[in-house]
């Protein structure tokens, strides 16, 4: 909780920090990445930084972080929090890193601000930054200490890689040590570090798309080409053209806050689109073998019925819960028993009281989220999985 004096000073600032945030972060990473290019190289995600998207989350979580002190300050932004966390913790980010951050941070605030950064301004967005970073590094201690049977990075051997679609492999990994496998909760990820042929080492995040419960490793992973609007793949693509059957990635142990609760007897509805089926396949997994009896609707939204990864797999296990109903859209080619075009919810029965999980590209997920409330789902019951920075924050 902010202070008084601190709380005034912030509310007073936040129009003029808000404006220029953007900025602030550029200078930010500009200034991180002269000091400390080894971060850049083996840590964040350059594909994200050249496009900008990273700037954008920042900027959003800042915000958005200070914005609910001022306007909320009896409850702590946890949901933001632990989703930060959990990304922080796959990435293995240390306490000693938010120091550094800070550096950084608060000299281009006062670069980009001026003369307006008074020291009773800077001592309230101290407060804030501390706040959150204090917030974040207790978040992150508990995830470690859960995880510390496979803490840090292991070693994992390729023992099956299967093309999936066009664009869409899958990897199952067995550890190479041999030993025990931590089991994971259904809708997590795992990072995945590769040295590319520069000898910049890159870490990704890709949802582990078998069933829980197993030593296995899975996940599926798509070739991302670049285009206007999306930086290559680096670590996907690279995935694609060199990783085979014996080959060793490192992997992180799993984090992630899109899990399923315990099997209940509440309603359930998974939605995805593209590449965002991976943690639906597996939640659908753990809900069969759990003899979840609630109703589930299943949604799905692709390019074509070729492109839909995991296809089987996703009707599959839909097929095993006693009251399923899946509902496919295509944009293309759609077949007999599939609809043609872009997610409409409009005609698909949602029970009273559902849970809605949703996983894809963000307007698809803006517009499903839509549906659903339009619909009668509550907005705390929607709940939403990104793959990388998350952007609904800053928008």
């Amino acid at each position: 909780m902010l202070s008084d004096q601190s709380a005034t000073t912030v509310r007073a600032t936040l129009p003029a920090v808000g404006a220029a945030i953007g900025e602030i972060t550029a200078r930010f990473y500009a200034g991180l990445f002269s000091a400390h290019p080894e971060l850049l190289r083996d840590l964040f995600n350059r594909g994200n930084q050249a496009a900008g998207t990273q700037r954008q989350a920042l900027a959003g979580s800042i915000a958005a972080f200070a914005t609910h002190l001022v306007d909320q300050p009896e409850r702590r932004p946890d949901a933001m929090l632990g989703r930060i966390a959990h990304k922080h913790a796959s990435l293995g980010i240390a306490p000693e890193q938010y120091a550094i951050v800070h550096e950084h941070l608060f000299a281009a605030i006062a670069e980009v601000l001026g003369e307006a950064v008074t020291p009773e301004v800077a001592a309230a967005w101290d407060e804030v930054y501390w706040l959150m970073a204090n917030a974040l590094i207790a978040i992150e201690k508990r995830l470690y200490e859960e995880s510390a049977d496979e803490a840090g990075w292991r070693q994992w051997e390729v023992t099956e890689r299967i093309t999936e679609t066009a664009d869409v492999v899958t990897f199952r990994l067995r550890p190479v040590d041999g030993g025990p496998v931590r089991d994971f909760r259904a809708g997590q990820y795992v990072s995945v570090g590769v040295t590319l042929p520069d000898g910049a080492r890159q870490i990704r995040q890709y949802s582990l798309s078998g069933a829980p419960g197993t030593d296995v490793r899975q996940i599926s992973v798509k070739r991302v080409p670049e285009d206007a609007t999306t930086p290559e793949g680096e670590v996907s693509n690279h995935l694609h053209a060199r990783v085979a059957e014996g080959s060793v990635l490192e992997l992180s142990a799993p984090y992630g806050d899109l899990v399923l609760d315990q099997v209940t007897d509440t309603p359930l509805l998974l939605a995805s689109a593209g590449i965002g089926v991976t943690p639906m396949v597996a939640m659908l997994a753990h809900l069969a073998e759990g003899g979840h009896r609630a109703p589930v609707t299943v949604v799905h939204a692709d390019r074509t019925p070729a492109d839909h990864a995991l296809r089987t797999d996703h009707e599959a296990y839909a097929a095993k819960l006693p009251d399923a109903a899946v509902h496919l859209f295509y944009e293309r080619d759609a077949e007999p028993g599939t609809r043609t075009g872009l997610l409409d919810l409009s005609d698909v029965p949602v029970p009273s009281g559902t849970r809605a999980y949703l996983c894809g590209p963000l307007p698809f997920m803006r517009a499903a989220r839509a549906q659903l409330i339009a619909k009668g789902v509550v907005p705390a019951d929607i709940h939403y999985e990104v793959f990388g920075p998350d952007l609904w924050l800053a928008g």
